[in-house]
């Protein structure tokens, strides 16, 4: 995910997507065509595009639930924007928003504010009164900052690139479809 393209595509007159038809599951209630565009997409961004040799397969995708953006075009519906949030207690001990990304041909239109939002808005209704913690890619700061994140830990190396921890509070979280 780019969302400092965002602006500048915007202004070249890219419009979005229609909105997407969101899928929020956990994976055993996903079609085995939907998990599989869901890993697809995470190795494209994560591994390949990001040229980072890590372990995406970490054992919690199971217990998470996953958040699906599908988006219809000549070809058909197909994944464009994906995230997944963790129970309390498994990464942090908040629940958690991880592995968020918006492939290539759909950055730069606002796609991943719209994708954190509903991920946010998720989130809060499933933890009513929970802070969201994520680890943000550093260079992303910046933009988590933007939904109301605060930082909450130094940069730190994760798989060869630099993370931030940080926190959205209960209230924030809970107000995110209006606020934001």
């Amino acid at each position: 995910m780019n969302p400092a393209s965002d602006d500048e595509d915007h202004r070249r007159g890219r419009a979005p997507p229609a909105t997407p038809r969101w899928q929020w599951s956990r994976m055993p209630r996903l079609a085995p065509a939907e998990l599989y565009a869901a890993l697809a997409a995470r190795q494209q961004v994560f591994t390949v595009e990001q040229h980072c040799a890590f372990l995406d397969a970490d054992g919690h995708d199971a217990d998470g639930w996953h958040l699906l953006g599908w988006a219809k075009d000549s070809n058909g519906e197909r994944l464009v924007a994906y995230l997944r949030v963790l129970d309390p207690g498994r990464k942090f001990a908040d629940p958690s928003i991880g592995r968020v990304l918006t492939l290539a041909p759909y950055r730069g239109v606002g796609l991943g504010r719209t994708l954190m939002v509903e991920g946010i808005a998720r989130t809060a209704e499933a933890w009513p009164g929970r802070a969201i913690r994520i680890a943000a890619q550093h260079r992303l700061e910046p933009f988590y900052s933007s939904l109301g994140f605060l930082t909450a830990s130094p940069p730190y190396d994760e798989d060869g690139i630099t993370h931030v921890d940080m926190v959205l509070e209960a209230d924030l979280a809970r107000t995110a479809r209006t606020r934001i």
